[in-house]
């Protein structure tokens, strides 16, 4: 069973263009060879800063036969008088058969003509030439180029293209323009420890035949050589070190033989912020920093970066990356003293300067919305009056700090330097606090904030660039989310959940947009119906995705097309997540199969009656003179003893308190309907058909406080 290489040689690569391309090749070469029936016994892909290369192993020699059978025209009008037509004739000569191939076969429509087709499976040397160029040229990326005088699309030139099958060089082209690249088994080592081409013999050769050419063409060969490497230095130094992951992963990418070189600074910059120096070492250096303890708090004067050059002249790089960061930190200390020379609050004039969006004003107006509804958080929360006061204050001052020369020039510490501006001008702890705990989180896995100021100011800033951007009309569309939206909303949710703040998110909804609509003459009523229908969609995707709630149990809580649970759920985001998770908790424990049937089937039949979904007492609307039957009665007397518990329930959030009693009033209702003494729901008398609806909607009603039940599906 043949082995087959292919490697395309390239100029430098970007190291997230090479990470990319080899998560799509993982994927899409094995799919491509089980869509051509290839089994293989491995797929490898490999790839470093000048290469891109698969090794298949265990391919067949050739794709097996393929028997397929195939319908043809309607017996009736293949043949005529026992003679083939035109339209048998031409069946047959597409298919490539004898007309005497053909056979009639009975079907549900009909007689219809059938073949019986052999195709032969292809040699996989054939195969491979074809989806070679697609697995190349398929690939996806940030800006390709072209080169040459062609129209072929990459992330950089294409040099060299090894093609081997086996020992045999498989001819492939890759044509671009007036340049061909044909394959070989030529390629090449490392640039600076073997400028010289290096010959593959043998397909399965090629990790160990690259190694001796000091390249290492296994990605996760590089990133734990570097882990180990970089860890051994920095013990060195009797240090600390963070593998930053997306460092560990873009050094990974730029380096073909890794090899660490310590390097040191000036002990003086230790005085800048330990924020700033790591900031130059990682975002900017791609160096790894060294602390003096594990808690990472404070530095020693010296950093690891990953050479791919002569491990010989580490003395060399490391005077060279020495220079370059010595520049760095000088930069920073120079805009450090400037700003701090200043109290934060002298940049807010600066903030008009600055456009937040084109349509919606400056920075500076920005920051007066984000204090107008932090003032209406700490209003709904009754907040104290040094709360609010801190409140208020960290909203005026969160967005200071980016007009400062130390932002301006390091976007990556924006709240960061405006936490330690705020302390050095004698801002209160809370309210230095809060400038950076705004952005928490920054992504998918970062920390939310821990300070009730930072929550809420994170909290204003989020509500106003969503009712702003969606005010504009620029509202998120498949994967298009340029402002980030829904990390915004998302963020929102998962704050007031983790901080168990008891906002009413449908209220601020509303007057923001109203203050939105009434600055920039829009319609308020359609974008406060948009905002809810975007934050209920996100509510449904944390409960399933974060919380892991079935979906059907989201539906229960969230409703669909229920505007009644549409505006709880937006009045009440701890609600909504408490009753989610207690449905899936008495789903798991099995509680929720006792209470199902009975609820449901109330539910169901109650749907045919007009209750309203909100009444919960049954004085006004039960007359127990009508009662036929004691099942009746007894419905009556559960259904009063039935509403203190649910009141409790609603109140405390205490829905336990509502599913036992549920539990103790399903055989009453199930005696109800099928006991010895059941009744007829439906009965001919509208009256008697009125009060026992009535009945089963109030059943429904107090099992609503808890979920709509039906929209629960059984035995999920």
């Amino acid at each position: 069973m043949p082995d087959f290489l292919l490697e395309v040689g390239t100029e430098e690569l970007p190291a997230n263009f090479l990470s990319d391309a080899i998560v799509q090749w993982r994927s899409r070469i094995p799919q491509t060879l089980t869509a051509n029936s290839l089994n293989s016994d491995a797929v490898e892909v490999y790839g470093t800063p000048r290469r891109l290369a698969v090794l298949i192993k265990g391919l067949p020699q050739q794709q097996p036969d393929r028997e397929e059978e195939i319908k043809g025209p309607p017996a009736q009008a293949a043949f005529k008088d026992g003679q083939a037509t035109p339209a048998a004739v031409g069946f047959a000569k597409k298919q490539g058969v004898e007309l005497d191939a053909l056979q009639i076969r009975p079907t549900d429509k009909g007689d219809f003509v059938f073949v019986n087709k052999k195709t032969p499976g292809r040699p996989v040397a054939d195969i491979l030439t074809e989806l070679v160029p697609q697995w190349i040229f398929n690939l996806e990326g940030k800006r390709l180029m072209r080169w040459g005088d062609g129209d072929v699309k990459f992330s950089r030139p294409v040099r060299w293209l090894v093609a081997l099958l086996d020992d045999a060089v498989l001819p492939i082209e890759l044509v671009n323009g007036s340049e061909t690249v044909k394959s070989d088994r030529i390629s090449h080592g490392h640039r600076v420890l073997h400028p010289k081409p290096i010959t593959i013999n043998q397909a399965t050769d090629y990790v160990d035949t690259l190694r001796s050419g000091y390249v290492v063409v296994d990605d996760h060969e590089r990133s734990t050589t570097i882990q180990k490497e970089v860890h051994a230095a920095v013990n060195h130094l009797n240090g600390y070190t963070e593998i930053y992951p997306d460092l560990l992963k873009e050094v990974t990418n730029l380096v073909e033989w890794p090899s660490p070189v310590v390097g040191k600074f000036d002990s003086d910059f230790l005085n800048l912020p330990t924020e700033v120096i790591t900031t130059v070492m990682v975002s900017h250096q791609r160096y790894f920093p060294v602390f003096q303890t594990e808690n990472h708090k404070e530095l020693l004067p010296n950093f690891i970066t990953v050479s791919n050059g002569d491990p010989a002249k580490s003395d060399i790089i490391a005077k060279g990356n020495e220079r370059v960061i010595r520049a760095r930190l000088a930069d920073g200390q120079f805009f450090y003293n400037a700003d701090i020379a200043k109290p934060l609050e002298s940049f807010l004039p600066q903030l008009e300067k600055v456009t937040f969006q084109e349509d919606l004003g400056s920075l500076r107006a920005k920051v007066n919305r984000i204090v107008n509804i932090a003032e209406q958080i700490a209003t709904q929360l009754g907040l104290s009056a040094t709360d609010s006061q801190n409140i208020q204050r960290a909203a005026l001052l969160c967005k200071a700090d980016l007009v400062s020369q130390m932002v301006y020039e390091f976007p990556e510490l924006q709240g960061i330097m405006g936490q330690k501006y705020a302390l050095a001008s004698g801002e209160p702890e809370a309210v230095a606090t809060a400038i950076f705990e705004h952005y928490l989180p920054r992504g998918a896995d970062d920390i939310l904030p821990t300070t009730l100021t930072g929550r809420v100011v994170g909290l204003a800033d989020r509500l106003d660039t969503l009712v702003s951007i969606f005010g504009l009309g620029l509202i998120p569309t498949g994967s298009s989310d340029p402002f980030a939206l829904r990390r915004a909303a998302n963020a929102i949710v998962n704050i007031t959940w983790a901080a168990n703040l008891g906002i009413n998110l449908d209220n601020l909804l509303q007057q923001t947009a109203a203050n939105f609509a009434q600055e920039y003459s829009k319609e308020p009523g359609q974008l406060v119906t948009t905002l809810q229908e975007f934050f209920l969609q996100r509510i449904r995707t944390l409960l399933q995705e974060e919380k892991e709630i079935d979906y059907d149990l989201v539906n229960a809580v969230l409703g669909e097309n229920d505007p009644e649970y549409t505006e709880r759920a937006l009045q009440d985001l701890l609600d909504v997540r408490d009753r989610a998770l207690y449905l899936q908790q008495i789903r798991n424990d099995g509680t929720l199969d006792k209470i199902y049937e009975t609820v449901n089937r109330s539910t169901r039949l109650a749907a045919q009656g007009d209750l309203d979904t909100k009444q919960l007492e049954p004085a006004a609307l039960i007359r127990p003179e009508l009662f036929q039957k004691s099942s009746e009665k007894a419905f009556y007397d559960a259904i009063v003893e039935l509403v203190p518990q649910t009141q409790t329930a609603q109140q405390s959030r205490n829905y336990q308190l509502l599913v036992a009693a549920l539990e103790k009033i399903a055989p009453t209702v199930s005696n109800f309907f099928d006991g010895a003494d059941s009744v007829l729901v439906m009965d001919t008398n509208p009256e008697i058909k009125c009060n026992r609806l009535n009945l089963l909607g109030l059943l429904r009603n107090h099992a609503r406080v808890l979920a709509d039940f039906g929209a629960i599906v059984k035995n999920l």
